[in-house]
Order: structure tokens, then sequence, then C-alpha cells
């Protein structure tokens, strides 16, 4: 069974938040928008 909880927001300029559901209370990870277009072409891309 995986246990990632993984939730995202969107950002007003279209970047992205990143948090752990099952750990609120740490900073989220905050991407600009093209920062965020970057780690999904990467991610599409297998190079993660």
């Amino acid at each position: 069974m995986r246990s990632d909880c993984v939730e995202i927001a969107v950002l007003p300029g279209d970047g992205r938040a990143v948090r752990d559901s099952k750990n609120p209370e740490r900073e989220p990870l905050r991407f600009t928008a093209s920062e965020w277009a970057a780690f999904r072409a990467g991610v599409f891309a297998g190079e993660f």
C-alpha cells in the first residue's frame, strides 16, 4: 500500500504550492509557473 499524500494548489500567476497532507504543519514547497512547467516536462520525459 502506498502512503503518498501530496496536495497541489494553484497560486496567483499560475504557480503551484505542494505539500504533504500527512504533515500539514510543514511549509509547502512553492514553484513559479516556469519552474512547475519544467518539473512537469521532466516527469513526462522520464527524468524523475
